[in-house]
Order: structure tokens, then sequence, then C-alpha cells
């Protein structure tokens, strides 16, 4: 077996300012802005390579990029002002901790290493994945399962707030309401909707690597991302630092998001018990005391999920 040693990526450059203007963007193109959220998600996974003037390491950009295998940049500044709409580029992320943007499609050697002849290390190589579709195929690397399946599945296919879809039949916002329609045509059970997906999702995931343990975290949004799911904006508060606010565990036992998070847990349960992948195991994230451990267990547990 031999993996693809080139974080090099070629293409047309389109600068794309804000989330509203994603539908421009074309499959194969240097995909520039500011910075992304989860909202941009659905584009970075068609483009060639990823530009943004704002982020390092651990911002949006470079987990997404590097889970999706897509080269990226981040934190350049003036990339918007710089690189121009349809500009033949050649991005290269094969140069140390510096990445370039060369003007035009450049030539350059691409190395194959056959991971044969490599040694396993003694720790467990635990691969990121939130992208379904990629599941199998990166299941053909060396690893020792998942150690961390992200809850992009929400945001990519499922894309409506879980309490939108619990009172779907409350909703007078005729333009939100077609949307859902939109989404989850067959649907009647609207929540039903949002648990069939997750747990399709989760379930290619956790099949890819069986019997490999699956570790899933559980939905970890900030209250503008929330927000930001269509419905969203009626059910969730205007955080100054978001980051800090009402998210991961704390949500969860919460009197103004346990349904929504019912609806995760029958879907885990689904997996679990209806798909048979008993390799899916959970993580809550954002815990911040023991206590808190504890009420997310116990709601969990109202859901057929008990910890062991």
């Amino acid at each position: 077996m031999t993996v693809l040693i080139a974080p090099v990526a070629q293409g047309p450059v389109q600068v794309i300012k804000s989330v509203q203007y994603i539908s421009q963007f074309k499959d194969g193109e240097i995909l520039v802005t500011d910075k992304t959220d989860p909202d941009w998600e659905p584009i970075m996974k068609k483009a060639a390579a990823i530009v943004t003037n704002r982020g390092g390491r651990t911002c949006h950009a470079a987990i997404v990029s590097r889970e999706l295998g897509v080269p990226a940049i981040v934190g350049t500044e003036h990339g918007t002002e710089l690189l121009k709409d349809g500009q033949l580029v050649t991005l290269s992320c094969a140069e140390g901790d510096i990445g370039f943007v060369y003007e035009g499609l450049l030539p350059f050697d691409v190395q194959r290493i056959d991971l044969k002849g490599l040694g396993r290390p003694r720790t467990k190589v635990m691969m990121n994945v939130g992208n379904p579709e990629e599941a199998f195929s990166l299941s053909f690397i060396p690893n020792d399962g998942v150690g961390l399946a992200r809850e992009f599945i929400i945001t990519s296919y499922i894309k409506v707030h879980p309490l939108a879809l619990l009172d779907y039949d409350k909703i007078d916002e005729p333009a939100v309401k077609a949307e859902i329609d939109r989404l989850t045509a067959g649907y009647d059970d609207k929540p039903r909707f949002f648990i069939d997906k997750l747990a399709q999702g989760v379930a290619m995931i956790a099949a890819a690597f069986y019997p490999k343990e699956v570790i899933l975290r559980l939905s970890d949004f900030k209250t503008n991302e929330y927000a930001n799911l269509i419905g969203g904006r009626k059910y969730e508060p205007q955080e100054e630092n978001p980051m800090i606010g009402f998210r991961g565990a704390s949500r969860y036992y919460n009197p103004r998001y346990q349904a929504g998070f019912a609806l995760e847990c029958r879907a885990m349960k689904k997996v679990r018990d209806e798909m048979g992948l008993k390799n899916l195991k959970l993580m809550s994230p954002f815990c911040r005391t023991i206590e808190e451990g504890k009420l997310v267990q116990a709601e969990m547990e109202r859901h057929g999920l008990k910890a062991r």
C-alpha cells in the first residue's frame, strides 16, 4: 500500500467574503476567505485548497482541512486582498511551517511512500474523522480506530436546529417552514429525520472502522453556530463569548435543550442497538465539573445509553 504525500493544490481562486455567497463556489477552486466556521463546510469539501486571512493551527479552517485532506494556509492577514477571482495559482504546504501561494500552474513532484516498510509505534494511532463520505477510504490507512469522530453531520446533512424539528407545527415563519419541508421531504415525523440522518452518518464511520473503537464527540456547537442552523435563532441566547458559554455538556441536561439532546441520544442508541455497531463510544465535550458529568450520564441513561 502507498500513501500520496502531496500537500500541493492548483486551480482558480474564488474569493468568498461572506457565507451568504457560498453558492457561487465551484468544485476544484481555491477557496479564499476571511475565516471559516461550520457554515462553510459544504464548500470546504469541494475546495482544492483553502486560504484564510485569520486563524492558527487550531482554528476551524485548519482542523477541518486536515480532516478533509485539503491543503490549507491560514492566518495570511491579506489573502482576500492579494488573491483575485479566477487567478490561477499553485498552493504548497510542503515547505515547512509556512505555506506558499505561487502564481500560475507550476509543475511539482509527487513522492510515494510504501507503508509496508514502516514500523508501527507502540502508541495507538487513532484518527480524526468528520466526513462520513470519506470514512471507508480513510479506514484503509493503518490505524487503531477513531479517536475523534466529529458532529459535522448535523451542519452538513441535517442543517436544521433539532428544537425546530420538534416544534415544527408551531413554526410561524413560512420561509423557515418551507426550507424544513424541502430538507425533510418524505418525513411526516420531523424529529425522526434528525435521528435517521445522524444515525446514518455516524453508522458509516463506525462501520468503516468496525470492530475498532470509534469515539464520537457529542454535539459541541457554540450558541452562534446553533443559531445559524435553520430555525435556530429563536432557541439560542446571544452571548458575548460563545466559546465558553452554553455549549457541550451544559446543554444536554438543561431544560432549554434537553429535548434536542434526547434526539441525539436516540440516534446513538439506534446505531449501537439496531445497527449493531457496538464499537461506537461516546464522549461528552466541554464538561466543566464532575457533577456536570454525572448529570449528563443521568440524561443519557434516561434514553437507554448507560455507561459501562
